[in-house]
């Protein structure tokens, strides 16, 4: 037996290149026309697939105007399917039919086997999907879930990556992210904050009401249009609640969190110079302490 002979499931005469080498007397034309039919096959599909599926897919894409984060994973499949397919047509060319049948059965086998092992893998690819298609969130937005915000830096098949306000990067399965309520404030061009103001009980309303809606026009951050409001809202054991409704545009958490700190500001400051007061609460003790109470404070107190 020849050293150069292959295991039975790739034998064969090497496919039209292997004919066509062993019709020039050369030697070991079937392995020659087995291996450079596998090499020229799997290579010319997938350099020409892969050009050209990319280049039409990307054309696609921008007509759509698809963002930069949906068209990266999306390149990474067509990659993974061309591979495929270039993978088939080399053992096709070079003769070895068989070998793809066999491949075929051993696929799905193992594709049975690793979905039981990757159920957890698979609902967070399947979730990637859905954010992709369903578009909660992009990069670069403010979200809010179970107790966490952040900043979202990536999303991908599997994870998304969100950059937390104190700079901690948190790696989310993708599958908690479809599976809960997300808060996106910034899913739209504007915002409405709600700023609550407690006021005394002598103080007057009406006075309180229009500083506070003076404050919102004079600040540049504010939108006119949804216009300012004030509401009153609650009567507490010692502060009467104004709660103001402003609006502002192009939202980001740095834009939420200055405008309010600034209108925050102004209003109390103008509060105290009008005279408002801003309670606290307070507590009113009564009641008598008993002697033995009194021993029991002092002892403890020694």
């Amino acid at each position: 037996m020849n050293v150069f002979t292959l295991p039975l499931q790739l034998q064969g005469d090497g496919g039209a290149i292997g004919r066509i080498l062993a019709q020039q007397s050369i030697p070991y034309a079937g392995i020659l026309g087995t291996l450079l039919g596998f090499v020229v096959g799997f290579a010319v599909v997938y350099i020409v697939g892969k050009a050209l599926l990319s280049s039409i897919l990307r054309r696609i894409l921008d007509r759509r105007g698809a963002d930069e984060h949906a068209q990266k994973p999306l390149m990474k499949v067509v990659t993974l399917v061309v591979a495929f397919v270039a993978l088939g047509a080399g053992f096709a060319l070079a003769g070895l039919g068989n070998i793809l049948q066999s491949l075929a059965t051993i696929g799905a086998a193992a594709t049975l086997a690793i979905g039981f092992a990757l159920q957890d893998v698979i609902a967070n690819f399947v979730a990637g999907i859905f954010i992709f298609t369903d578009k909660p969130f992009r990069i670069n937005d403010w979200i809010e879930w179970d107790g966490n915000s952040g900043i979202v830096e990536d999303i991908s098949f599997r994870v998304t990556r969100v950059r937390t306000f104190d700079n901690e990067l948190l790696t989310v399965p993708n599958s908690q992210l479809t599976d809960g309520v997300i808060k996106n404030p910034v899913a739209k061009d504007k915002l409405r904050l709600q700023v609550p103001f407690g006021i005394g009980y002598d103080d007057d309303i009406q006075q309180a009401t229009d500083i506070i809606l003076e404050e919102a026009e004079n600040h540049d951050g504010i939108m006119d249009d949804p216009a300012p409001s004030v509401r009153l809202t609650e009567l507490g054991d010692s502060s009467v609640t104004l709660k103001s409704r402003i609006w502002i545009a192009d939202p980001s958490r740095a834009d939420f969190v200055k405008t309010r700190g600034e209108y925050v500001t102004s209003v109390k400051e103008r509060f105290d110079a009008e005279g408002i007061d801003i309670p606290y609460p307070n507590r009113t003790l009564s009641g008598e302490l008993s002697v033995g109470g009194m021993d029991r404070l002092v002892q403890s107190n020694d």
